[in-house]
């Protein structure tokens, strides 16, 4: 068991910001901007899911994961909240949240999936957004410039995001679901999430009226495709998910356990996850 902390972030969102928040760079923000329109509905499937995936175990299995559980779904509906607010300043600026839109009707066309096929999902995209917050911590130069409350948003959940990011994998694995079929998801999962967000990412561009300038296509090059980019420097790990032997415990969350500690003035600890041996009090 991942012993996970639920936190409330000292922030504020209700104060306007621009489009262009990521030190004016228009890529940049028109792809953080659509990562976080994709965030409340992706958030609430996952706690959906992992949730009904906890009530489906067995008793003992259950017992074992329900304090991480709880933690997880505590993260997970701060983050959904948080980017509700962030995507709420975006809807005033006249974007449009068409990722969220096309998730919503995806979800519900598979809705009576198998509950382990949501569940893999859930994994999946974990491990995916897991990569990318252990990438930003190794790369805050990426957020320079940013509004500092921006950036400070985007850096906790970076760190939540690498804390939790086994909790849906073990909820898998203890419903019996198979490492062929996870990989299988995985895959799906990927390809549709990838497109999803930079198609959301042309849409804001063009919304913004950026989406023809050469910068902006040297700065997306850049953050995505470079050396050491996201989606180029992630693929050996993205890969790793593959081996039947993988766990994302493997992966070093050494970064996120030390801007937790490091900033611990920037939020309030609200609850924790029990270790599995204590028991629970009513």
């Amino acid at each position: 068991m991942t012993e996970l902390v639920v936190r409330r972030l000292l922030i504020d969102l209700q104060t306007p910001f621009p489009a262009r928040w990521c030190g004016d760079d228009a890529f940049r923000s028109a792809f953080f901007n659509a990562l976080s329109m994709s965030f409340p509905v992706g958030e609430q499937y996952f706690i959906d899911s992992v949730r009904r995936g906890l009530e489906s175990m067995p008793a003992e299995h259950r017992h074992a994961l329900a304090g991480e559980v709880q933690a997880f779904i505590g993260q997970e509906a701060t983050h959904r909240r948080l980017h509700g607010l962030f995507n709420a300043n975006l809807e005033r600026l006249g974007l449009r949240n068409w990722i969220a839109e096309r998730t919503s009707g995806r979800i519900r066309r598979q809705a009576d999936f198998d509950l382990r096929n949501h569940v893999a999902g859930t994994a999946a995209t974990e491990h995916f957004t897991a990569l990318f917050a252990d990438w930003l911590l190794r790369h805050p130069e990426v957020l320079d410039g940013a509004e500092p409350r921006l950036k400070l948003l985007w850096l906790w959940h970076c760190a939540e995001e690498s804390e939790h990011r086994s909790t849906a994998f073990d909820v898998y694995h203890r419903l019996g679901g198979n490492h062929l079929w996870r990989v299988r998801v995985f895959r799906y999962v990927s390809t549709v999430f990838l497109v999803d967000v930079l198609m959301q990412t042309l849409r804001n561009l063009w919304h913004e009226g950026s989406l023809w300038h050469w910068r902006t296509w040297r700065s997306g090059w850049r953050l995505l495709m470079s050396r050491d980019g996201l989606l180029r420097g992630n693929y050996a790990a993205w890969h790793d998910y593959m081996a039947p032997a993988f766990h994302p415990r493997q992966l070093d969350d050494s970064l996120a356990r030390r801007w937790l500690r490091e900033h611990a003035e920037a939020f309030t600890v609200v609850g924790a996850s029990l270790p599995e041996h204590t028991p629970a009090t009513a």
